[in-house]
């Protein structure tokens, strides 16, 4: 997709098509009332006879629109107009380039960036635009060798060419930056997708790996993979409790983009790299399994958000750590009953294989010490406990600190990947106690998703820290099943507004 930035009234574009809004009881945006003005009605006539309603999603395509100099005109429904706000901004954008590449047309230009969206800016209604359009138009058929005719003719139509319309020629460079925080997002987000969306026979730990040093080489930021020796001698035998069962190596990978000043104390993301996750011994049903290749999504995360915040060249510290293996089942692989000694040097009871994550991140979390970090996130698709406190909408959010909490939160809203706040009282953590270890890696059914963390917690004693539990959020099942890539649009906000936090000190 090709995107550009212009001004000038919406009759006098030339083009394929001018894409403007209409709110419900026949209100007109700006640009719709410029169009219905040049063409003696034309639009409001359309609209009386009720043909458009103006309910959002709505859409209505007008050909050799009189007074225009367009081949179409696309009107998209707004909805009510007191209750336009950023949510029904995307959902309009999102119809809008969906019913454009469904037309013949090539090229379109849009005016939706010039409504006004609560007090949001030219900046992010920009960003948001091109993000939404990305995100709308993006294809993963990198496997697929051979496609059937509806796949051709569908790839090859669609939009090449957008341009995006701001009302005021001084808000133009806000413009250019917003695109710019736009397409960088989005290709994060593109990078999460493909690499939940490759099959695991793929997108393995030494793949993951593989990509982590070809970002790291193409942006210029550090990028170090310890191998098992490595990982055996920093103690991590929780880590390597889980790899056991494998033949796949295991991978732990470490990225470092420090743009920000020398004193600066990093912001570390841990993501969960379970390439493949049958539950081990205790194994998984098998309806569904397949998707058990998203286990990696956490992993994906980070290393969309470290293309995104590269490509921004964002002044801030940030650390990447990923541990990534695979949770097979063979006659090497740990037991329920087993005990393995994590690299802090607490000892933990395996009551379920399945419950693999929290082994591998708790060393993770352990390893994230010798950063001195300002605050550690980690990103797991952790809990189906999770799924079902919150489904699929709302990412899980646990934290020893509120502040950070409310940091992550208010980035989920800006960025419309949202979290939800999940308590993490101490009263959970007896659940956790075991007969023969210093903890237990499950702590039965109930508050499944809690546990987990209280699980986590153990291991961030000497930092501020939040867990992002995205088991419901990070892909999509049945017909439109797919990554999603969240959430590197929340990560990267957070890390923005860290970032605009320490300059402005």
């Amino acid at each position: 997709m090709e995107f550009s930035i212009k001004t000038g009234a919406a009759e006098k574009q030339h083009g394929n098509c001018v894409i403007v809004g209409v709110y419900e009881s026949h209100q007109l945006s700006a640009a719709a009332q410029s169009i219905d003005e040049a063409s003696a009605g034309y639009i409001s006539s359309i609209l009386k006879r009720g043909d458009l309603d103006g309910k959002i999603d709505a859409t209505l395509m007008l050909h050799n629109v009189p007074g225009t100099q367009s081949e179409r005109v696309l009107l998209v429904g707004l909805g009510k107009k007191s209750e336009f706000s950023e949510k029904q901004y995307c959902k309009a954008v999102r119809a809008s380039i969906k019913a454009a590449a469904a037309s013949g047309a090539t090229d379109a230009t849009s005016f939706l960036a010039e409504l006004p969206v609560g007090k949001m800016s030219t900046r992010w209604k920009t960003a948001h635009m091109a993000e939404v359009v990305l995100d709308a138009t993006y294809r993963f058929d990198a496997i697929k060798r051979k496609k059937d005719a509806a796949e051709e003719k569908a790839a090859k139509r669609g939009i090449k060419k957008l341009a995006i319309a701001i009302a005021d020629t001084k808000d133009l460079s806000e413009a250019e930056a917003g695109l710019a925080d736009g397409k960088a997002l989005a290709d994060g987000v593109s990078l999460a997708k493909d690499l939940g969306n490759l099959p695991p026979n793929v997108c393995t730990p030494t793949y993951l790996a593989e990509q982590a040093v070809k970002l790291g080489k193409h942006y210029g930021f550090k990028v170090t993979v310890l191998e098992r020796d490595k990982l055996e001698k920093l103690g991590m035998g929780s880590f390597l409790g889980v790899t056991q069962g494998s033949e796949q190596p295991p991978k732990f990978i470490v990225m470092e983009h420090l743009k920000g000043k020398k004193s600066q104390k990093p912001v570390v993301l841990v993501g969960k790299g379970i390439t493949f996750d049958t539950g081990g011994v205790s194994l998984k049903p098998g309806a569904e399994m397949d998707e058990m290749k998203y286990d990696m999504c956490g992993a994906a995360s980070v290393l969309g958000t470290f293309k995104t915040i590269a490509e921004m060249d964002l002044p801030l510290n940030v650390v990447g750590l990923i541990p990534t293996c695979e949770n097979m089942p063979d006659g090497r692989a740990t037991r329920p009953g087993d005990v393995l000694t994590s690299m802090s040097g607490l000892t933990i009871e395996v009551l379920n294989t399945d419950a693999e994550g929290r082994l591998i991140l708790c060393d993770a979390l352990t390893y994230a010490e010798r950063f001195e970090p300002s605050v550690v996130v980690d990103i797991a698709t952790l809990t189906g406990a999770c799924v079902i406190a919150l489904g699929h909408h709302a990412t899980g959010l646990f934290s020893n600190n509120d502040a950070l909490a409310k940091e992550l939160l208010h980035a989920g809203e800006t960025a419309l990947d949202r979290a939800w706040h999940m308590p993490m009282w101490d009263d959970y953590q007896p659940l956790l106690d075991s007969n023969f270890a210093d903890i237990a890696n499950i702590g039965g059914r109930a508050a499944g998703s809690i546990t987990a963390a209280c699980f986590l917690s153990r291991f961030t004693k000497k930092y501020d820290w939040a867990h992002l539990d995205i088991a419901g959020t990070a892909w999509k099942s049945g017909k439109e099943k797919g990554g999603t890539g969240r959430p590197v649009p929340l990560l990267t906000e957070f890390l923005v507004a860290r970032a605009n936090k320490a300059n402005k000190q």
